[in-house]
């Protein structure tokens, strides 16, 4: 009985212990300490470790994130068009979808420090498999900042601790997401050689990152970083152009 009594104990301990630590950790992400912290642990609960209900609902949060992807959508679409009142729709979609695409809030999750939040079963393999579990994450903190403070708050989290201080609007203004094609066009006109090569790839835990080498003439020119063979050279692209001024 009292070794019951300890073991139960114990748990007691250990989930106060996570409780701070989430309070802590939401505290210093969002700014405000949670009003219901049980919205906040559902958002960091991945659908590897998803407790099924009576009624059969696996609770994960992927809800959440369903949400919380619409509220950072809206958000965002507010903020470009108030701030490039001259700009057309496509542009503006253009911006938006550089901003919020699934590597672009996969990085962003990862420099918020939610990696040592996401709960999720390390042993399921193919539920993680996938590159989006920090992105699906911050979408599902975002929902739940929705929900537990509102949407005129939530609007000033997302602007004020996501978007200004994580990314140079400028500068995503100023890039074509096109480089690769527009080193290739300059090269033939220069009647120059450029080739793409991947020159690493590192086995991270949940993915592989490629580094891709671009070479004109055979002389090294940008190197680039990507989750895909793909994403690597366009960076390399991008740091090409910006190197040889195009």
């Amino acid at each position: 009985m009292y070794s019951l009594l300890k073991w139960i104990s114990r748990i007691g301990i250990n989930q106060s212990q996570k409780n701070k630590r989430l309070i802590s950790a939401v505290n210093t992400i969002v700014g405000r300490k949670p009003i219901n912290l049980d919205i906040y642990e559902l958002a960091t609960k991945h659908a590897s470790v998803a407790k099924t209900l009576k009624s059969g609902f696996r609770e994960s949060n992927e809800r959440l994130e369903y949400l919380g992807d619409a509220v950072l959508g809206t958000v965002i679409a507010e903020f470009l068009f108030k701030k490039y009142p001259l700009k057309d729709e496509g542009f503006l979609t253009e911006i938006r979808s550089r901003i919020v695409n699934r590597e672009s809030l996969n990085d962003l999750g990862k420099k918020i420090g939610l990696d040592v939040l996401i709960e999720y079963d390390a042993n399921r393999k193919n539920s993680l498999s996938h590159r989006s579990i920090h992105g699906d994450t911050l979408e599902a903190l975002v929902g739940a900042v929705y929900l537990d403070r509102g949407f005129r708050f939530c609007r000033k989290f997302i602007i004020n601790k996501l978007l200004l201080p994580y990314y140079d609007l400028d500068q995503i203004v100023k890039t074509n997401p096109n480089s690769k094609s527009l080193i290739i066009e300059w090269a033939q006109k220069e009647n120059k050689e450029v080739r793409f090569e991947v020159v690493e790839i590192k086995n991270k835990r949940h993915f592989k990152e490629f580094t891709v080498q671009v070479f004109v003439d055979d002389k090294p020119v940008g190197k680039g970083h990507g989750t895909s063979k793909k994403k690597a050279e366009q960076d390399a692209a991008q740091k090409s152009c910006e190197f040889l001024d195009l």
